[in-house]
């Protein structure tokens, strides 16, 4: 038997994610936001059927940079265009690697779902 190589078995341990946790990684995966840019991104990529509280999001990005999964950032925008007092966050290659990874899982619970007929394809 192949072992596992090591980069896998990293994202393994992270794996499942939560919704939340899988939401905030994916806000993150087209740049640097901070925190409300999050909140708002969530809601309007999800039609509002997931919304974050700030609770919830400051101990998901506490975990998430205690895990390595992202990191607080010094890059800013313009400070004229800025609150000096936002902090931003990016998410790191094993964030990235992390949240392919549970999509990676989701979708072969829904090939599953799809070869026990609890779904259909769609065209």
């Amino acid at each position: 038997m192949t072992p596992m190589p090591a980069k896998d078995r990293d994202v393994r341990s992270f794996l499942p994610l939560t919704p939340a946790m899988l939401h905030t990684l994916l806000a993150l995966a087209d740049g640097d936001k901070h925190g409300y840019a999050i909140l708002k991104e969530v809601t309007r990529r999800t039609g509002g059927a997931v919304r974050l509280g700030p609770g919830t999001l400051y101990t998901l990005i506490k975990r998430a940079v205690v895990d390595g999964l992202i990191v607080e950032t010094d890059d800013r925008p313009d400070p004229a265009l800025d609150d000096e007092r936002r902090k931003y966050y990016r998410l790191t290659p094993r964030g990235r690697r992390v949240a392919i990874g549970e999509i990676e899982r989701l979708e072969s619970i829904v090939d599953l779902a799809h070869e026990k007929k609890l779904r259909p394809r769609t065209a």
